[in-house]
C-alpha cells in the first residue's frame, strides 16, 4: 500500500494511528517493536489513554511514520493541535514536585514566588517555571536515550532489561509540567539542576547546572 497523502485536517493521534494500523492490517505489537517501545505504550496511545508525545519527539514520530506509511509531518501536526487544546484545562504542577523545584530557587526570592503562585492566577507562573526546568532535564535525558550502548550497560548494571530502561526515559520525556512527580524530580531533575532564579517582570530564567 502506498504512503498516505498528507492529512488535510488534523485528527487525534490515537485516531490516526488506529486507522493506519487497520488499513495496513498491522498490530500494536508490531508497531511497538518497530518503535522500540512496550506494547502497553502503543496500546495506551491508540486507546487515547496516553497524552500524545510532544511534536518534537522525532525519536518516536519518525519510526512511527515510517511504519504506518504516513507523511513525516502528520503525527507531529496532530499532536501539536491536540496538545494545544489541552492547555486551557491543564492542572497546576503537583504540590510536592513544586516544593522540590522551589527549594532549588534563589533563597531570597522563594518567599515572593510562594506568595505569587498561591494566588488564583499564579498557576501560569508556576507552570512556566516547572516547564522550563523540566525542559532542561529532558535535554539531558534525550542525550542519554541516544546513547544506546551506554543505556544497555546501565540497564545491565541495574539488573533491568534494555527495554525497561528505555521506557523509563521515554516516560520522563512524555512528562509535562502538570504531570511531573516527586519521583521524577528526584531521579531526573535534582541530579542535573543546582539552582535557578527568575526575573519576575520579564520571566527570564537563569538555570545553573550541576558540574
Amino acid at each position: 500500500m502506498p504512503a498516505a497523502l498528507p492529512l488535510k485536517q488534523p485528527v487525534k493521534v490515537s485516531q490516526l494511528v488506529r486507522r493506519r494500523l487497520r488499513e495496513l492490517k498491522r498490530t500494536p505489537r508490531e508497531l511497538a517493536e518497530a518503535v522500540r517501545v512496550s506494547e502497553q505504550y502503543i496500546s495506551d496511545l491508540v486507546a487515547g489513554r496516553r497524552r500524545p508525545p510532544a511534536p518534537g519527539r522525532s525519536d518516536l514520530y519518525v519510526p512511527m511514520a515510517k511504519f504506518l506509511r504516513l507523511h513525516r509531518n502528520d503525527l507531529p501536526t496532530c499532536a501539536r493541535v491536540e496538545r494545544a487544546r489541552e492547555v486551557v484545562g491543564r492542572r497546576r504542577p503537583d504540590v510536592r514536585a513544586w516544593k522540590l523545584m522551589l527549594a532549588l530557587g534563589e533563597p531570597a526570592r522563594q518567599r515572593t514566588l510562594a506568595r505569587r503562585v498561591a494566588k488564583p492566577d499564579g498557576g501560569a507562573l508556576q507552570s512556566l517555571i516547572v516547564g522550563r526546568l523540566l525542559e532542561v532535564a529532558q535535554g539531558f535525558v534525550r542525550r542519554q536515550l541516544d546513547d544506546e550502548v551506554g543505556l544497555r550497560v546501565a540497564a545491565t548494571r541495574d539488573g533491568s532489561s534494555y527495554l525497561d530502561a528505555r521506557m523509563r526515559l521515554l516516560e520522563f520525556l512524555d512528562t509535562a509540567a502538570d504531570s511531573l512527580t516527586p519521583d521524577d524530580c528526584e531521579e531526573f531533575v535534582l541530579p542535573r539542576i543546582a539552582a535557578w532564579d527568575i526575573e519576575l517582570e520579564t520571566r527570564a530564567m537563569r538555570i545553573v547546572l550541576r558540574s
